[in-house]
């Protein structure tokens, strides 16, 4: 998932997709892209199961995949808590140091 969203191209796209659905030309249309271009840029972000497509007569449009983008906020808040568990320990250790006397208004 984050190598597809790593392409700031892509990201533009699910930035666009979260809006609600579109076409392909509607997703290549804000990025000055060719067609070609923003299918590849979309059938990554398909396999890393960011969006999902849909294909009706000539017209493929894309929605985002409803909870897509939970596992990078599950990653976000691991790293989070484990910053936090280093910074109470941090706050811990500078408690039980003693106070210098000299330093003291």
């Amino acid at each position: 998932m984050f190598l597809a969203l790593a392409d700031p191209q892509r990201r533009s796209m699910v930035e666009r997709l979260s809006a609600g659905p579109a076409s392909v030309k509607e997703l290549a249309e804000p990025l000055a892209m060719a067609l070609p271009s923003a299918l590849k840029h979309l059938r990554v972000l398909e396999e890393g199961g960011v969006v999902a497509s849909e294909k009706v007569g000539r017209v493929r449009t894309y929605r985002m995949e409803p909870g897509a983008l939970d596992p990078i906020g599950a990653w976000v808040k691991q790293r989070e808590n484990a910053l936090n568990r280093g910074f109470d320990r941090l706050a811990a250790a500078m408690a039980a140091l003693p106070e210098d006397e000299e330093d003291q208004p």
